[in-house]
């Protein structure tokens, strides 16, 4: 198979990748600037991420159709370290942050996205959308005396205006032809509207200038010494993990669009060689950009081709195109992406409020919040898993039973229905009555499974209990996960188990 995986050339739709492709650089460009301003690093420093990202990680990608270039998440981890070392340990770290992101594809770690739940994702992508739709009505503001200020007057008017028949242009378009991107089709008409009657409003040129000339190859300018690791050690550790957890989220949701699977691991290979690259040849740094790949996917794009297509046109404005590209209305783009905005935000979470438990309300809510309000979006997955995971644990904890009967020769027997681990120990060990118990007690593990350590000390206490009181315990239907378990804490803890004449619970040597 070949590198970029394409498939069958008949199932492509070479005009839509084609297509898809240019309307991903359109949108790409505005954002890779302002985020490199963002950071204090040159503009062009964006452009060379939104290039390089793309272009690697389209080619040695697990995911068809996914967009990378230089994103907001990545770039802000770094701002405090460029601001106090400079912008050569900032390309160190994005260097070394895509070592790391090689390490964990290549040790399969990539996997582990699919622990993230639903409500974490449903989360996920309502904050993301707010974040988006937000950051384009920061475009609304225009420099005034080194001050950046709201619009007023006929500006805003101007901008609202463009803006509101851009989004209208988006709605309308699909209903006329689906043949060409409406994304595209509405910024190239903004574009000539502008240029015919000259209007005056804000332009990409506004923001920074595009032009410049192909990436060189140079070797970050730093100290090959213990003391600059111990610097960048750290940013380079939370922007591998910020990058991956928004590309392999992005990956999940690219799935879930298309009705395909994509290799995480092999992604994550990707995004960390991507880095390396950008590290040495003055990039930023990035990751996956959700607002760029849902313009890709709804644009028809589900190959490579296309991102390879927007990496490429990328390079194209920074080497030729730029006095073009710098004329483009930011209110055509300021209105695309306010589409997408509104397209990413999973509206059907609002209708299923009522429907989902509580703490997947909570979760979901909880993860938009801190994704809105500290653009934080490894944070709020992180919180989310946990408090997802926490709450899981509570659940099974509560919910372990004990059915009590006993049987024809007087014997006392508990039927354990759910896991027992370190949550549910304190639970487990109130079911029991041990002054009441006859002399022979069978506890039966058929519809339970001994999980941890938490587990094999709370038996360990039990069973010694009993002994104290001369009485007899046998553990009955262990599952074979479980007596390995308990084999392995031999010498650590030590369970009083009794063999059941019917139901081996060891082995037999």
């Amino acid at each position: 198979m070949s590198l970029l995986q394409l498939p069958n050339i008949k199932e492509i739709n070479l005009k839509n990748e084609i297509l898809a492709g240019l309307t991903v650089a359109m949108t790409m460009i505005p954002e890779s600037l302002s985020f490199a301003i963002l950071a204090g690093l040159s503009p062009i420093t964006g452009l060379y991420a939104a290039f390089l990202m793309g272009l690697i990680t389209a080619v040695l990608g697990g995911r068809p159709g996914m967009v990378s270039g230089g994103a907001g998440a990545t770039v802000i981890v770094l701002i405090a370290l460029a601001a106090t070392h400079g912008v050569k340990y900032l390309f160190a770290a994005v260097a070394l942050a895509g070592v790391f992101q090689i390490l964990v594809g290549a040790f399969r770690l990539g996997k582990f996205v699919r622990l993230i739940p639903q409500p974490v994702m449903f989360g996920f992508l309502n904050g993301l959308a707010v974040v988006i739709f937000m950051a384009q009505i920061a475009q609304f503001k225009t420099p005034v005396n080194g001050v950046m200020e709201w619009m007023a007057g006929a500006q805003l008017w101007t901008m609202l205006g463009l803006t509101g028949l851009t989004v209208l242009l988006v709605l309308l378009i699909p209903k006329v032809t689906k043949a060409i991107p409406a994304s595209l089709i509405a910024i190239l008409l903004i574009f000539g509207l502008v240029q015919l009657t000259g209007i005056d409003t804000k332009i990409v040129m506004d923001i920074a200038s595009v032009s410049g000339s192909f990436p060189s190859f140079h070797i970050p300018n730093v100290p090959f010494t213990l003391e600059t690791l111990e610097i960048i050690f750290p940013y380079a550790l939370v922007m591998a993990a910020v990058g991956l957890i928004e590309s392999l989220l992005t990956l999940s949701m690219v799935d879930e669009l298309t009705n395909s699977k994509g290799s995480s691991n092999k992604e994550s290979i990707a995004q960390g060689t991507a880095n390396i690259v950008n590290g040495f040849f003055a990039g930023m740094g990035g990751c996956a950009m959700v607002a760029q790949t849902l313009v890709n996917i709804s644009a028809g794009a589900r190959t490579k081709i296309s991102a390879i297509i927007g990496a490429l046109t990328i390079l194209f404005v920074i080497l030729v195109g730029a006095p073009f590209i710098e004329r483009i209305p930011m209110a055509a783009l300021v209105g695309v992406m306010m589409m997408v905005a509104i397209t990413t935000f999973k509206w059907g979470f609002l209708r299923m409020i009522t429907k989902m438990p509580k703490s997947d309300i909570f979760v979901g809510l909880l993860v938009a919040a801190i994704t809105v309000i500290l653009h934080n979006l490894a944070l709020a997955v992180f919180v989310g898993v946990i408090i997802s995971a926490l709450v899981f644990a509570w659940d099974s904890a509560v919910r372990i039973r004990a059915r009590k009967t006993t049987d024809e020769f007087g014997n006392k027997i508990y039927e354990i229905y759910g896991p027992l681990f370190f949550g549910s120990t304190s639970h487990f060990l109130d079911k029991f009555h041990l002054e009441e118990d006859p002399e022979r007690i069978i506890i039966d593990f058929k519809e339970s499974r001994v999980v941890d350590m938490s587990a094999i000390d709370a038996l360990n206490k039990l069973t010694n209990k009993y002994v104290l009181q001369g009485k007899t315990v046998i553990l009955r239907h262990l599952s074979e996960d479980s007596i390995k378990l308990l084999e392995n804490a031999k010498g650590i803890i030590e369970v009083n188990i009794q063999e059941d004449p019917t139901y081996k619970v060891m082995p037999e040597k």
